[in-house]
């Protein structure tokens, strides 16, 4: 026996490794089946290719062989095994597996049709967070000698010649205490399931299964129940994403989507695209039926998977789609990536970026034809996720007006929804102005806000937003096409001369009564205005766009820091062509006219979806007014 040590950065990754690179020990079974996928693909490859292995028994397989009695763990393939130099190599070094050296040693075709699994760096090592010690017990394919490797972890590890039949590599691991866990094969099972069920090599283990007593027809035993043990396949061993369209059936595709998204529940629609070129890559994205529940909480789980070339790396990274597309479910598949990628690498990576960026527009291309030709499947869709796609229009810019298109609108003049496109056929060619009203009230509420009583008096429709998200992104959606997005606070409509000399006129007949609510009113609003555009409405509030104040509350409200910074005081609007407006100029009750004066401003506020700051005091004034005029 020769006792070797590891490498000195080895050691110091290995304890990285073991106490800090995995924070899900379970990822272990994933690695050592990756890694004898590898040397099965390895050996397949020489067994078509090269002439000195073309004799050699190829029966690829891998098998799992829990021992609850010794608390071991042994996985063992088939594969192309290793000699004495292979394992100091790929075990003594740290961030080798021997799959670059393999690669690199193949030129043309061959290289082009191997289709191997790239480098897997330190992900042997992972046995050692839940093994106290590590036998490999391996034998070259072509070759006489077999070789045993041991380590415990601590920076040193054995070899010496051992006893092996066939060529290939078994791993047994010395589990922990409390790691036995993985000796059940309920356990096990799940996990090949949820981690290698796409490895294109059969995985099998031994498994139990109770057959229960036989009875005649009287109902008396003529056999014993008891237990069989039955060496099974445990993994469907292919990818569905990696078959053609045209060869998976909907009822494949359903069955996929309940596994990966742990759903009873049929999928609304998905999306499978193979892309071929400068990059390569598979996409399988599904829609679900139901919204999540966690679909607005800061810490929902990614239904993303990422696979590289058909080895699961993660599901827990949130940057692989944008979180306005986080209700998508589904599996992306990449050639062009290393299997040791880090969470920062996926963050920063070129590759990784042209991918998201193609699987965005795919997913709004393929969301635009539903909407087109399936219009009850994207009702029923937008129900469940348009409030989150709004969110696109935040932060991506990109694709702002893809997003826009994606969206249903209620409109003043209609009781049906419809889209931007076919809101803007409607639209004034000459100014190209699209109007739009956004407040935290109900539809019918808001549809009856005093601030839109001009456009129905001019017959202007206006896209009518109650949504709270709305209140919070559309100030930063300017356009759309060659159109202007306003709100209707800010929307400058056209007067005639006659109505211009009306106003002025008002205003400076309704100069004192604006001042005296102004005082009574005091720091509660900025000012008080004639608005002769009002129809029905006595008062209306508005903001001003122009006030500093106004414009840092905005800012903080789209970091998501609104309750921070008070809105600054509105500019209160007063209707000099309403009865109660007119007779309250005329009253001589300077009591009345203060509660009048607190009233109106609440009742403006209720109009624009506002709270009251003071109930009480908004019914006591409301309950003096009442008595007077009764």
């Amino acid at each position: 026996m020769a006792t070797h040590k590891f490498q000195t950065e080895a050691n110091q990754i290995l304890h990285l490794m073991i106490h800090s690179l995995y924070s899900n020990k379970e990822i272990f079974l994933r690695e050592l089946i990756s890694n004898a996928s590898d040397a099965l693909d390895k050996l397949n490859m020489l067994h078509l290719t090269d002439d000195k292995y073309k004799t050699i028994n190829f029966n690829p397989r891998i098998d799992l062989v829990p021992n609850k009695d010794e608390k071991t763990l042994t996985i063992i393939d088939s594969g192309i095994g290793m000699n004495e130099e292979d394992l100091m190599n790929n075990l003594g070094t740290i961030a080798k597996s021997g799959t670059k050296a393999f690669l690199e040693s193949l030129s043309g075709d061959q290289k082009q049709d191997s289709q191997l699994i790239g480098q897997f760096g330190v992900g042997f090592y992972a046995a050692f967070m839940v093994a106290g010690k590590v036998e490999v017990t391996t034998k070259k394919a072509g070759e006489e000698k077999a070789y045993k490797w041991v380590s415990n972890g601590s920076g040193e590890f054995d070899i010496e010649e051992a006893t092996k039949e066939s060529h290939g590599t078994e791993i047994k691991l010395f589990l922990n205490d409390d790691e036995t866990e993985f000796t059940e094969t309920f356990r096990l099972e799940s996990l090949i399931k949820k981690y290698s069920n796409h490895i294109p090599f059969a995985i099998f283990m031994d498994k139990e299964n109770y057959i229960p007593a036989k009875t005649d027809d009287e109902g008396n035993e003529t056999e014993p129940a008891k237990t069989e043990v039955n060496n099974e396949q445990i993994n469907k061993a292919n990818a569905l994403w990696s078959i053609a369209k045209s060869e998976v059936s909907d009822e494949e595709y359903k069955d996929f989507y309940q596994t990966i998204a742990h759903s009873s529940e049929e999928p609304l629609a998905w999306m499978h695209n193979k892309a071929e070129g400068a990059i390569e890559y598979t996409t399988l994205f599904y829609i679900p039926s139901k919204a999540p529940m966690d679909i607005y909480r800061v810490d929902y789980q990614s239904g993303i998977k990422l696979y590289i070339n058909r080895v699961f790396i993660t599901d827990d990274e949130k940057e692989l789609m944008p979180t306005y597309l986080r209700f998508l479910r589904g599996v992306i598949d990449s050639k062009d990536l290393p299997l040791n990628v880090s969470r920062e690498i996926l963050q920063s990576n070129a590759v990784m970026a042209k991918i998201k960026n193609a699987s965005v527009k795919k997913v709004l291309s393929e969301l635009a034809k539903m909407m087109n030709k399936e219009p009850e499947k994207y009702d029923t869709f937008y129900k469940e996720f348009g409030n989150v796609l709004k969110e696109g229009l935040y932060n991506d810019f990109g694709n702002r007006e893809k997003i826009l298109e994606l969206l249903k609108f209620n409109t003043l003049n209609s009781n049906e929804q419809t889209s931007i496109e076919e809101f803007i056929k409607n639209v004034d060619e000459d100014k190209k102005e699209i109007y739009y009203i956004t407040g935290k009230s109900s539809l019918d509420m808001l549809k009856k806000s005093p601030v839109l009583e001009k456009f129905k008096a001019k017959n202007i429709d206006v896209l009518v937003l109650n949504e709270e998200v709305d209140t919070i992104i559309f100030p930063m959606v300017t356009e759309y096409k060659d159109y202007k997005l306003v709100n209707v606070t800010d929307a400058k409509l056209e007067e005639s001369e006659e109505e211009q000399k009306a106003k002025e006129e008002l205003s400076k007949e309704y100069e004192g009564f604006t001042n005296e609510i102004k005082e009574l009113l005091g720091e509660e609003v900025k000012a008080v205005e004639v608005a002769p555009e009002l129809v029905e409405s006595a008062v209306a509030i508005k903001a001003d766009k122009e006030d500093p104040a106004y414009m840092m509350a905005q800012m903080m409200k789209q970091m998501g820091q609104g309750g921070d910074v008070p809105e600054p005081a509105p500019i209160l609007q007063v209707n000099p062509n309403h009865d109660l407006i007119k007779k309250l100029k005329e009253s001589a009750d300077q009591n009345l006219i203060a509660d009048a004066a607190h009233v109106l401003l609440d009742q403006a506020r209720l109009f624009d979806g506002q709270e009251l700051k003071d109930t009480a005091d908004f019914v006591t004034r409301l309950n003096r007014i009442i008595t007077k005029a009764l």
